[in-house]
């Protein structure tokens, strides 16, 4: 365990980053198994829920972006290879 004050309050801190950091990441990695999984199980409307889907995608990886939990071209790498995916089935 840490000696110091200093040290206390930084391994508090690394906690709380992880944490919030572990969410942005688990959610953007859920949010696309499902956008991927409703891509290959195409059904009539699927179309709106795959935008939805999309849409809050882009928004945690934005998020995710400012927060410098991801890198910022990871993130429009991640957004390009999604949208294009879409726009291969429509």
């Amino acid at each position: 365990m840490a000696n110091t004050k200093s040290a206390r309050k930084r391994i508090e801190t690394n906690e709380r980053n992880r944490v919030t950091n572990r969410y942005y990441k688990t959610s953007v990695r859920t949010l696309t198994k499902l956008f991927l999984k409703t891509l290959e199980d195409q059904t009539p409307g699927s179309k709106e829920k795959l935008q939805t889907i999309l849409n809050s995608i882009y928004s945690f990886l934005d998020k995710g972006t400012k927060k410098n939990v991801f890198h910022k071209n990871t993130a429009a790498r991640q957004k390009a290879r999604l949208a294009s995916r879409l726009s291969a089935v429509s």
